[in-house]
This record gives structure tokens, sequence and C-alpha cells, in this order.
């Protein structure tokens, strides 16, 4: 049976995951019939949509320009009556049956839960991060793995100044979990939560996380991606953001010296240190290319022997891998978070322990050497792929959750 499906995301173009995982969701549901109609948040890069009168006006966090502007920022991370008015009046007019809730906090802020109780409508809620448990997402601290927050003891956050070495940003964030989840209890009136990888239902569990999870991996259209199981040089590949927490130096260090090239794709906080790093240590055999276009970084990973993802956080259910595998190319992943669910050694892949350089370097030079090992390794990854993330399967299961919220609500 049709519904129509409100989906909820504070950006509204390609910026990461969620977005992907948002729009993959909308293609997906309007093929089989349902519509869809959209709640995000003003910005220059949005997709054209005849939504976007309901949205949120644009608030950028990282460069208030004057105090006031700043003041009304951070009022809005703890509580947005604008979000509430807007939800409502696109409401009244779509008349959803479900609301699937991506990356909402923040931009939007889950004051919107108020407005879809009142309207009483059940809601499904993707988690992208490690949010519901920690103030600023990723679960990590001075650059390494953290729980201090565990059983709601967010108040470890400003003490660790865990918001970019900030007093004020860290308390802000906080005070925010504390208003959220001790206090208005907001997270309450969310039906079913999906996780992308088992890890990280697992991990908000052992945290304290009281949220009803269920498993529900990325989806990835493997027609869309035309596999190479061939490649041209001695190339190795990385892709996604540049920041801290996806091991970037463990992999530099690892291929200086080494007879081969690798290619840095993507842009983050991270580019200029890391161009400064390349410069330094004079590593003419790492090439940073910075942000390309989707097909552009599809024919230069084709050309490449094998993907690596050296993550030193706690990983979901990565786009990356799913993209690499889909391409027909193995990885060489940290075993960290939820890679190993993907990066199955000897079958998809290689796994390294997180940071370790020594043992990221033999996996590399090991899979370099053995051309048949790449190509098999790459076929697997390819149906593994094919087998268990394909559109048709992800649409089912994610119907079975659909009745299981309105079950529950």
């Amino acid at each position: 049976m049709a519904m129509k499906v409100l989906l909820v995301n504070k950006f509204f173009f390609l910026k990461g995951g969620s977005e992907t995982s948002l729009f993959d969701t909308a293609a997906l549901l309007e093929k089989k019939g349902h519509a869809v109609s959209y709640f995000s948040m003003e910005h220059p890069e949005n997709h054209e949509s005849s939504y976007a009168k309901y949205f949120v006006s644009n608030v950028d966090y990282e460069n208030p320009r004057s105090f006031s502007e700043k003041l009304k920022a951070s009022v809005r991370i703890l509580y947005s009556w604008e979000a509430r008015k807007k939800l409502e009046r696109l409401i009244d007019v779509e008349k959803p049956d479900m609301v699937h809730l991506h990356n909402i906090h923040h931009q939007i802020s889950p004051s919107i839960l108020h407005t879809l109780e009142k309207r009483d409508l059940p809601v499904v809620l993707t988690l992208h991060d490690y949010k519901m448990v920690c103030p600023v997402y990723t679960l990590m601290r001075d650059g390494r793995v953290c729980e201090r927050c565990r059983q709601k003891r967010f108040y470890h956050c400003t003490i660790g100044l865990c918001c970019k070495g900030s007093f004020a940003k860290s308390l802000l964030n906080s005070l925010e979990m504390y208003l959220h989840h001790n206090w208005l209890h907001l997270y309450d009136r969310v039906d079913v939560f999906l996780s992308p990888s088992e890890f990280l239902k697992n991990k908000l569990l052992e945290m304290g996380f009281k949220g009803k999870i269920a498993h529900l991996p990325n989806v990835i259209d493997t027609t869309r991606f035309e596999p190479s199981y061939s490649w041209e040089g001695e190339k190795i590949a990385y892709f996604g953001r540049l920041s801290k927490e996806k091991g970037l130096y463990t992999l530099l260090r690892a291929v200086e010296g080494l007879p081969l090239e690798c290619q840095i794709f993507g842009d983050g906080p991270e580019k200029e240190n890391i161009l400064r790093w390349i410069t330094e240590k004079n590593l003419g055999n790492v090439r940073l290319w910075g942000h390309l276009t989707q097909e552009k970084l599809k024919e230069e990973l084709r050309k490449a022997m094998f993907v690596v993802l050296p993550s030193q956080w706690y990983e979901n259910n990565p786009l990356s891998v799913l993209e690499a595998f889909a391409l027909g190319k193995p990885v060489v992943g940290a075993r960290i978070g939820g890679i190993p669910e993907l990066v199955r050694d000897g079958e998809t892949g290689l796994t390294f322990e997180p940071g370790n350089i020594g043992e990221l370097k033999k996996n590399i030079l090991y899979l370099s050497n053995d051309s048949e090992k790449i190509m098999s390794l790459g076929k697997t990854a390819r149906q593994h792929v094919e087998r268990n993330y394909a559109p048709e399967i992800h649409y089912q299961k994610l119907m079975d959750i659909y009745k299981r919220a309105k079950d529950n609500h």
C-alpha cells in the first residue's frame, strides 16, 4: 500500500553520508510508488524543491557574523520554535503517514519531535553517528576513542573541552544533551531507531541508550557502479572526508617509501595539514586530488588496485566501503566500529589494528604483490553488496520497520 513519507534532514544537498542515505531512500520510495516530501534547512547549495518554502532559516555554526547571531544559533541548538512552526505548516498540507528523520541535530533540533507527537505521527530515525550518547557525535576525545559520557554523564564533554577545545561550545553541547535526553525526553517520541551497523546498535545499548533499535544497513544500487577488476599502474586509494579521526596520517606513514602511488580523494578540515605533511616528508608517491564529481571519482577509483580506510574512530556502516565493493575493489580497513562487518579478512579485503602503521604497510605490500588475490577479493566484494545491500532487499526491510513503527506508535 502506497504511503506518504516525510523525510527530514538538516542539509538538502550531497554533503555527506546522511545526505546520500536521504536521497537514496527517497529515490527508492518514489520508485515503489510512495509520495515523498521533505523538511530541511535553507542553504545556497540545496537542490531545488517545492518544499523549500517550509525549510528553516539557514544558520552557520562555523562562522557566526555577530554576537546576536551567535546567541540565536546557540538557542536553536537547544530548541527551535521556528522548526516546529514550519514543520506544522508542512504537515498540515502534506498529511504524511510516516516521518523518517535522518540528521536533525543543531540546525533543526529534536524540538520537532514535539510537533510530530502533537500530530500523532509514527516516527523512525536513522542513526548516522553516536549523537544519542555523545555530545560531539564521534565518541572521540583528544584524537582517541572516548566513552566517558556513558549512562548520560554528559558533563564529561565540558570537562574535556570536547567541542573544538572551547569551554562555551562544550558546555552548550552538554546542556543540549541533558535538555533533550534527561529533562524533555524528546527521543522517547521516536518509535524505532534504525542503525546501519550492528556495532553502532550494540554500542548505544551498552552505553545506556534505551531506544528501540532495528538494524538496517545502508543501501547501494550496484547498477550505478560499473566494476573493474583490473587497474592502471600500481595505485591505491583513499576517498572520503579529510579529518583526524579518519587515520590519514597512519596511511601517509605506511606508504612512505613504498613502490606505489597513494591517491587521496576528498576534502575536509585536515586538507592543508595533509598537504604540508606531504611536502615536508617529500612524499612523491602521494597525490591529493581534493573533491571530485561522483562520476569522475568512480572513474579514478576503477584505476586503483584497492581502497584503504585507515579510520581511528567507530565507523558506522561506511558508504565508502560499499561503493568500493560495488566498483569491484577490495578494501584494506581498520578493525574498528562497523568496518569489520563489511571488510572480512581474506574474503572482501584485509583488516589491521587501528593506528598500526606496520600492520597496514604489511597488508598493502602483501596485496599489491598478489594480482590474483586483488581480483578474487574484488569479485567477492562486488557479489557481497549485490546479495546483501541491494535496493530491493533494503526496501523490504524498511517497509517492515515502518510497519513496526506504526505498531509501536
